[in-house]
């Protein structure tokens, strides 16, 4: 999967703020939706390769509240939160990602499901407060490739669920300049 991100512009102030990552995913789009908003669903392919996820509570709703833990491959928990803000059935799905409900350096995310012949495409938009916040989650917890392997997830579970070989193809990018490729993806 490649990304891309650039240095803002007028027409797109907030591109040194964020990750882009998208991918194509052999299934209807109503049912990839479905995938984000039963925890019995996310439990089965949430995160990046080797981590598991344990749900404290979940309430699919705008204003509801998904609490949970991912659990690292190397034993390292991850205290999670996503404040669900808007959801349109199956189309769009926009969140607040953070640690904890007062975390200050939460980012809001954009996913958003498309229709794409026979296929799903999902693009997943974070943007976070500041350009070192997004760097330090592409640089330290390395979020390029944790987003990757998550939508890598996402496609291998829906292809279980359909009976279906094909997982999708990979691309993603940033609206404002997809010929700069860089290392730059999204957190699970």
């Amino acid at each position: 999967m490649t990304t891309t991100s650039s240095g803002g512009g007028p027409d797109h102030p907030t591109a040194d703020r964020e990750i882009v990552v998208s991918r194509a995913i052999g299934a209807p789009r109503e049912l990839v939706f479905e995938a984000f908003t039963q925890v019995r669903h996310l439990s089965r392919w949430w995160g990046p390769d080797g981590f598991t996820t344990t749900t404290r509570s979940f309430e699919f709703r705008a204003g509801g509240v998904w609490d949970f833990v991912m659990h690292g491959p190397d034993g390292t928990d991850y205290q999670e939160w996503i404040n669900w803000t808007e959801i349109v059935p199956p189309e769009r799905i926009a969140m607040v990602h953070g640690e904890s409900r007062d975390d200050p350096n939460a980012f809001e995310s954009v996913l958003t499901f498309e229709p794409a012949g026979e296929e799903t495409r999902i693009v997943m938009r974070a943007v976070f407060p500041t350009k070192e916040l997004r760097d330090e989650a592409v640089e330290k917890y390395h979020a390029v490739e944790g987003g990757e392997q998550t939508l890598r997830n996402l496609a291998a579970y829906v292809a279980e669920l359909t009976g279906s070989d094909t997982t999708g193809n990979e691309t993603s990018g940033n609206e404002t300049d997809r010929s700069e490729r860089t290392s730059k993806g999204v957190e699970g």
